[in-house]
């Protein structure tokens, strides 16, 4: 994806901060897998030209793990080739990103419905159950519940 964030000459070279990044990656991971930390890199703090996230992204490539989300403008959020690699890019105005980072986690916090949100689908289902008369199913028998 290329993006005008400067002369052609600047942004169109790689300036090997993509190895960098992948560097401080491989460290992030290392925690995660040792002690299970999780870490990220803004990579819009970062002095990348449009090559080296290129480049970074080539590297890092695409798992099989892809979301695409509408909050206050569209997000998407990719696993990399490497498991617990997660690309996360939000767009703001005019389709421009407004944050990019790489999360180094099991699966980014975004993806979790937050807790009030998971009470009140349930209340919404068993407001759907009332309106047709039916009976709450959690009366006539305990649903199979599996970990995921």
């Amino acid at each position: 994806m290329k993006r005008d964030n400067g002369a052609p000459c600047i942004s169109q070279q790689s300036t090997g901060m993509a190895y960098s990044i992948l560097a401080e990656i491989g460290q992030l991971l290392n925690a995660l897998s040792e002690r299970g930390e999780s870490g990220g890199i803004d990579l819009r703090s970062l002095p990348m030209t449009d090559a080296d996230r290129e480049q970074l992204q080539d590297i890092l490539g695409h798992g099989e793990v892809r979301v695409e989300m509408d909050l206050s403008g569209a997000s998407e959020i990719w696993e990399t080739s490497y498991p617990g690699v997660w690309w996360i890019r939000h767009k703001g105005a005019g389709d421009k990103i407004s944050t990019e980072e790489i999360a180094i986690t099991p699966a980014p916090e975004i993806l979790f419905s937050h807790p009030a949100d998971i009470a009140e689908a349930a209340a919404r289902i068993q407001r759907e159950l009332d309106s047709t008369g039916m009976q709450s199913l959690e009366h006539e028998h305990e649903p199979e519940v599996r970990n995921v």
